[in-house]
């Protein structure tokens, strides 16, 4: 008789550390694109405040990651490209986001097995919500 391994976590937010975890992802996240140059078109692209932005992700990546269901209980389906839409996401933009995110990720110690899969997913949902080829 084979005994069978539970997985140690059950979802992605388990695995990260849960909300305080998330929290400072995002953080991290946001001041980077505040203080690095090389992240000056994504932070163009928020306007002259992020507090709202960092609310809303750190809303959705909660939910998004397998935890509450912030997001959907305030605003319903996600629809990210749709909300996106106003905003111009190009290549650079693409590519400048998911590098602050991988910085940020590195920075706040998620697990590397966890980023690399997280790295994979973020690069399919942000090449997705292009809508201008440069």
């Amino acid at each position: 008789m084979q005994i069978e391994e539970k997985p140690a976590f059950a979802t992605p937010f388990e695995w990260i550390g849960g909300e305080d975890k998330v929290r400072a992802l995002v953080e991290r996240f946001y001041d980077l694109m505040d203080l690095e140059p090389g992240y000056a078109a994504l932070r163009a692209a928020h306007g002259d405040t992020l507090d709202n932005a960092r609310q809303r992700l750190f809303w959705f990546l909660c939910g998004w990651l397998g935890g509450p269901s912030y997001y959907t209980d305030r605003f319903g389906h996600p629809r990210l490209r749709a909300r996106h839409m106003p905003f111009t996401i190009g290549i650079r933009e693409r590519d400048q986001w998911l590098a602050c995110m991988d910085q940020a990720m590195g920075e706040t110690g998620v697990p590397e097995d966890l980023r690399a899969r997280l790295k994979d997913s973020f690069f399919q949902t942000a090449d997705w919500m292009r809508n201008r080829g440069g």
